[in-house]
C-alpha cells in the first residue's frame, strides 16, 4: 500500500469527512496541516492538488484527487477489503436507495447544515459575529429538509437500510456543529432523526477524528 496522504485543516468539516472514512476503514495516514489564514491552499504546492484553493486534497501513489465526497467514495472501494463496508454497489433497491441518500446529503442537507454551523459554532471560533436573519433564515429551510430525514429514518435505524454507509458517514462534521448549537433544539422533536444523530456520533472513528482536532486546536468539542 502506497502512503495515504491528506492535506488540510483540522477545523473543516470537509477534511473531517475524509478524517472519519480513513478511521472506518482502519488505515494509516499521514495529515498535512494546511494553514488557511497564511493563504496557503491559494498558493503553490497546495494549488497543484487543488487548483480550485480548496481543502482537503489527498494523494495515494499516483492517485491525487480533491473534493471529500470524492474522496471518501475512492477510499470505501479501493480498499474495500479494509474494515468497515461504507459503500452499497451492484444493483437494485439497496443500492438506488444508497445512490440517492447520498445526492440528498451533498445537494439538500450540506448546504444549509454548512451555513448554520458556520453561523453558529464556526464564527464565535474565529472571533466572528453570527449573523442573525441568515441563521434564522436558514433555519426555516432546514426545518423541512429535518422532516425528510425524520421520516426516512422512522423506516430504518440508517440512511440507506440497516447498515451503516458513507451517506451517514458524511453528515458527521455538520451534525456534529449542530449538535453542540441550539440547532439541537430543532432536533428533540424528531426523535428518529435524533437517535440516529446519537448514534452514528459515538462510532469510535468519528470520536478519533475530534480527538485528533481537540489535540491539535485544543477545543472542546
Amino acid at each position: 500500500m502506497s502512503a495515504l496522504i491528506v492535506y488540510g485543516n483540522m477545523l473543516s468539516p470537509a477534511v473531517m469527512r475524509v478524517m472519519a472514512c480513513f478511521n472506518e476503514k482502519e488505515l494509516k495516514f499521514q495529515f498535512v496541516p494546511v494553514e488557511m489564514r497564511a493563504g496557503e491552499h491559494k498558493k503553490e504546492p497546495f494549488i497543484s492538488l487543488n487548483p480550485f484553493g480548496q481543502i482537503p486534497a489527498f494523494e495515494d501513489g499516483d492517485v491525487k484527487l480533491f473534493e471529500s465526497r470524492a474522496i471518501t467514495r475512492y477510499i470505501a472501494n479501493q480498499y474495500e477489503e479494509e474494515g468497515a463496508n461504507l459503500v452499497v454497489n451492484g444493483k437494485g433497491k439497496q443500492m438506488a436507495s444508497f445512490a440517492l441518500c447520498m445526492e440528498v446529503e451533498a445537494h439538500q442537507f450540506d448546504p444549509l447544515a454548512s451555513k448554520l454551523a458556520f453561523e453558529l459554532v464556526i464564527k464565535a471560533y474565529l472571533g466572528m459575529t453570527t449573523d442573525e436573519t441568515v441563521v434564522e433564515e436558514t433555519k426555516e429551510k432546514f426545518a423541512k429538509i429535518l422532516d425528510v430525514y425524520e421520516a426516512r429514518l422512522s423506516g430504518s435505524k440508517f440512511l440507506a437500510g440497516d447498515e451503516f454507509t458513507l451517506a451517514d458517514l458524511h453528515h458527521f462534521p455538520n451534525l456534529h456543529y449542530l449538535m453542540s448549537s441550539p440547532i439541537k433544539e430543532m432536533f428533540g422533536s424528531r426523535p428518529h432523526f435524533l437517535a440516529w444523530c446519537t448514534d452514528i456520533l459515538a462510532r469510535p472513528s468519528w470520536v478519533k477524528v475530534l480527538q485528533m482536532q481537540k489535540e491539535d486546536y485544543n477545543l472542546i468539542s
